[in-house]
């Protein structure tokens, strides 16, 4: 099952909290006052970030590495865990495998090499060290800046194992905790929303699991994992796909490698948008379905960061011809000769329960008198689970061990050399979301246009001034932009959102190498260079 082990409560609640790869307080507001309440209770919190972020702000240590090295750095935490003696030795004997190959893979990993591959100081690895595996309870939470590399997927088994190394997980206040970027994310997956799962993390590829979704469907279920959206990329190039349908994304501006993106859309036999707005992936497009905003104009439920399944009203009516996401995917379904009947939210989710085991228990009447309730949650009776994998801790354990699983560290795929000396690496900002579909029209007294980010070292290094466009290309494209002092930077790196395409389309530069295990495009790790123009163009009221 894929989602975070741990619950809200916890957070407030545990000793330690790694902030890893995640500037929750500006693009997590609503966690972060968990963390805070935790802060405020005398909670340590550690975080490791490229960037001085506003939420290292309120850390007792602060550990800034290079981009890409993340996999690097927890080896070496974790050779210090052991060569030190605080690994958990009963967890690791009673509930774990493959500790042997994991301590033999780690070891090279000494601290005056991470040293050197990081940028992080071997004193605070061994402080960080110390604290995760001496802390009663911590947990390890992370976002985009975890899994937004060539090695995410690695990444994030490197942060498991330093959970299982320590014991940290399956317990109340001990876990690993992946930050969903926006509301209902985590329902998404859960809903199947990925190449190779069913409805609750069930696999695609297993034939007993799929069958009773061909019953319940009344036809077979393709019984082969389908693409992710990289992949999907991938097929359009080749020519193995010629149709997109595409609900609630704006991949023309999204996506790594704009001008591939933006060739790829435009050639399609068939494009259709369903979304909100009428975006520059919708303004491709030979259809458009105007959509309800689903926060307000639909019936139905979502799920966070904590696994909590809650219910979503109705308030208002959508506006002129928009239609509500169930409503429009029935109506396409009826014409396409399958009279799904009327389309009500309650009735498609109780279908979901008798198919998802891990949704059983959860009605709309208990979803409305409890305030929600998190998965899993197998009957009526189940209270849901505030934690997961609380059976590593039985003697004996049921089911698998969880396997320690090495990983090597990789540079990033994008490096840095002569001609692009300057790392960039991207994100959000707290008033704004992604393209800024959604966000971009809205005004806010924090907002302000695109800019390249850079330390005052660097500028007075570069004879740069604040407001000063400049020209910044990498292997791919070339924008103009103008300068912003940010002293939360350290020398020879940089920092862009992706908010302002309209304006400075920053996915020009960045580049389409893939996680072959994800899809994840690298966004976190850019090889720039900056040029002054010509004629010097300055920026204000920004």
């Amino acid at each position: 099952m894929g989602g975070g082990t741990s619950s809200y409560r916890e957070v407030e609640e545990t000793d330690l909290i790694v902030l890893w790869g995640s500037n929750a307080r500006e693009t997590h507001p609503i966690f972060f006052h968990h963390v805070l309440r935790a802060v405020n209770r005398g909670a340590r919190l550690i975080v490791i970030d490229p960037r001085r972020t506003g939420s290292a702000e309120w850390a007792d240590l602060w550990l800034g590495l290079d981009v890409g090295s993340d996999i690097a750095l927890a080896n070496a935490v974790a050779r210090e865990i052991i060569a030190q003696g605080l690994h958990h030795r009963s967890f690791i004997d009673r509930a774990t495998i493959g500790f042997e190959a994991f301590r033999a893979a780690v070891e090279p990993w000494t601290l005056a090499r991470a040293e050197q591959t990081t940028g992080v100081p071997a004193d605070a690895i061994a402080e960080l060290a110390r604290a995760f595996a001496t802390a009663p309870r911590a947990m390890i939470c992370w976002t985009l800046g975890i899994t937004e590399h060539l090695t995410g997927v690695d990444n994030v088994l490197s942060l498991i194992s330093l959970a299982l190394l320590t014991g940290h997980v399956g317990r109340y206040g001990s876990g690993l905790n992946p930050l969903r970027g926006q509301n209902n994310v985590q329902g998404g997956g859960d809903m199947g929303a990925l190449p190779d799962r069913l409805p609750g993390f069930q696999h695609l590829e297993q034939d007993q699991l799929r069958a009773r979704f061909d019953e319940a469907w009344g036809m077979p279920v393709p019984p082969k994992r389908g693409w992710h959206l990289s992949g999907m990329f991938d097929a359009m190039e080749r020519g193995d796909l010629r149709a997109l349908y595409v609900i609630g994304e704006n991949p023309a501006q999204s996506e790594a490698d704009q001008h591939r993106t933006r060739h790829l859309l435009e050639t399609r036999d068939i494009l259709v948008v369903q979304d909100l707005f009428l975006t520059k992936t919708a303004e491709l497009a030979d259809v458009v379905l105007p959509a309800a905003a689903a926060w307000a104009e639909s019936e139905g439920t979502v799920t966070n960061s904590e696994r909590r399944v809650q219910r979503v009203r109705k308030a208002v009516e959508p506006p002129g011809e928009a239609r509500d996401d169930l409503g429009i995917l029935f109506e396409l379904a009826r014409r396409g000769g399958q009279d799904w009947g009327p389309p009500d939210a309650e009735s498609v989710w109780n279908e979901l329960r008798t198919l998802s085991p891990v949704h059983g228990g959860m009605s709309y009447a208990r979803l409305e008198s409890e305030g929600g309730l998190q998965w899993p949650c197998y009957d009526e009776d189940h209270p849901g689970e505030l934690f997961l994998h609380s059976r590593l801790w039985e003697d004996p354990v049921p089911g698998d061990p969880a396997p320690f699983v090495p990983v090597e560290w990789r540079p990033p795929a994008d490096p840095l050399d002569d001609d692009f000396p300057i790392r960039l690496t991207t994100g959000r900002r707290l008033d704004s979301y992604n393209t800024g579909v959604q966000t971009a029209g809205i005004r806010s007294p924090m907002r302000r246009g695109e800019s390249l980010d850079i330390c005052p070292e660097d500028a007075a290094a570069w004879g740069l001034a604040a407001g000063e466009v400049v020209r910044v290309t990498s292997r791919r494209g070339t924008i103009t932009v103008p300068v912003r002092l940010d002293p939360s930077l350290r020398p020879g790196l940089t920092f862009m959102t992706l908010h302002f395409q309209d304006d400075v389309a920053v996915n020009l530069l960045t580049l389409d190498a893939t996680d072959p295990k994800s899809g994840t495009a690298e966004f976190k790790a850019t090889a720039i260079r900056i040029e002054k123009l010509t004629e010097p163009v300055v920026r204000t009221g920004d």
